[in-house]
């Protein structure tokens, strides 16, 4: 890839950010605008999370997103069906003229401004926009049928960019723009507040749209979402709706986001059967101590080398100093080292593949969970075992995705995340939905 220094490209090779028509709640219409959003469908934790979404408000953006029914089919059919219904009685509409939207993410302790359009989708060997973890075929085809269905970008996913350290293009007109009053402002129940903006003047569009266009992105969250659009716009005669994709755009540089390990959790396989698989294999502590001690351990086992934290039977193992001859017969020895030695990596070569012999592919073996807390609950609930993981640093998922090796999938966690339900993307007219 031809690059003009560390997350630059030539501006013709660059990200292209296009405005468009958001379609957005009424808030006459619904109880609350923090009443209708959701996390990230992946987020969900189904079937409690779907139920408290749904039970929030009758128009919550969970039932677009993960759709309730019996078949994949009735799912996707009823979501068109009430993104329909849900613009011919006004609780969607469809803003007056084209723009980018600024958005801002605030509380804990953090703020996180980026910009909001449609991104034109490029391959990763374009050098554009980066991927750095695999994917599930299977999800990619849950994705690609529901918006098919509902013609629709129901939720935008999260890339970062490096911008410059000063503060300039792209940046200086969020900042600008965050100053003025906002579109819509909400505070959801994590205790975060959102403010939407749309810069519709034609010079602010061009000043942020020229200054992406030097730069490369990674994707931080959404990497289904990301192949979906890929399949869709290959699918599709160019050019149309379907070359462009809804996204999130945060600068790094100016608002670092945290990254966060996703948990699995092996539904079939108890703990004393998985322990047991270890012997001879890894090293096995046991931790009688509440959770944030023994990821305290996990953090200072992880500085040293691959450690993960077994649970579901009451307490934590903690799992560390795999044999070097076990690692040496079950890593692919074709990939950089910074790779190799990846948790994430270790967990799906040596102790998925060849120690407990679990499918990583399949929802009957294996789930992805982000919280650490209900990971371990439901493992403990079901019989089954949580291995919680210590995050992996974003400057090692960077330099990897640079250079086009991409992780095991649900290796990372970037966040906060954007609240799905503040601004959709239709792919037809509002009227012909």
């Amino acid at each position: 890839m031809n690059t003009a220094g560390p997350g630059h490209v030539p501006a013709h090779m660059g990200l292209e950010l296009t405005p468009f028509r958001g379609l957005r709640y009424d808030p006459d219409r619904v109880g609350s605008l923090a009443a209708v959003t959701s996390p990230p469908y992946d987020v969900v934790v189904r079937p409690d999370g779907v139920l408290h979404l749904e039970s929030a408000d009758p128009h919550n953006i969970v039932r677009l997103i993960l759709p309730q029914a019996a078949t994949p089919a009735a799912r996707n059919k009823q979501a068109a069906n009430t993104l329909r219904r849900w613009v011919t009685e006004g609780v969607l509409t469809t803003d007056a003229e084209p723009g980018l939207y600024v958005y801002e993410q605030r509380g804990a302790g953090l703020l996180q401004r980026g910009v909001i359009g449609a991104l034109r989708v490029s391959q990763p060997s374009d050098g554009v926009v980066l991927p750095h973890e695999d994917v599930m075929p299977h999800v990619i085809a849950e994705r690609a049928a529901l918006m098919r269905a509902t013609s629709a970008n129901l939720e935008p996913l999260l890339l970062t960019y490096r911008g410059d350290e000063a503060e300039a293009g792209a940046t200086a007109a969020i900042e600008r723009t965050a100053e003025r009053p906002p579109l819509l402002c909400t505070t959801t129940e994590d205790g975060f507040s959102h403010r939407l903006w749309a810069v519709t003047d034609p010079a602010e569009l061009a000043e942020i749209q020229t200054d992406l266009a030097r730069h490369q992105a990674l994707i931080a969250d959404g990497h289904h979402r990301w192949a979906t659009y890929l399949r869709l716009r290959a699918e599709h005669t160019s050019p149309s709706p379907w070359d462009y994709g809804l996204v999130l755009l945060v600068d790094t540089v100016r608002y670092p986001l945290r990254v966060r390990a996703i948990h699995r959790l092996l539904h079939r396989l108890p703990v004393a059967e998985a322990l047991s698989a270890l012997e001879g294999h890894f090293r096995v502590r046991d931790l009688h101590a509440p959770l944030d001690e023994a990821l305290h351990a996990l953090a200072d086992a992880a500085s040293a080398g691959n450690a993960f934290l077994l649970a579901g039977d009451g307490t934590f193992h903690l799992v560390d100093k795999p044999s070097p001859d076990l690692l040496a017969r079950t890593v692919p020895a074709d990939r950089p080292e910074a790779w190799r030695t990846l948790d994430a990596t270790v967990l799906h070569a040596t102790l998925l593949e060849h120690v407990w012999r679990i499918p990583d592919d399949s929802p009957e073996h294996i789930a992805y969970i982000h919280d650490t807390a209900a990971t371990a609950e439901k493992a403990e609930r079901d019989g089954g075992t949580a291995v919680l993981l210590h995050p992996v640093r974003e400057e090692v998922v960077r330099e990897l995705a640079r250079q086009g090796v991409t992780m095991p999938r649900k290796s990372t966690s970037f966040g906060p995340k954007p609240a799905s339900g503040l601004v959709l993307r239709t792919l037809t007219p509002p009227d012909a939905l």
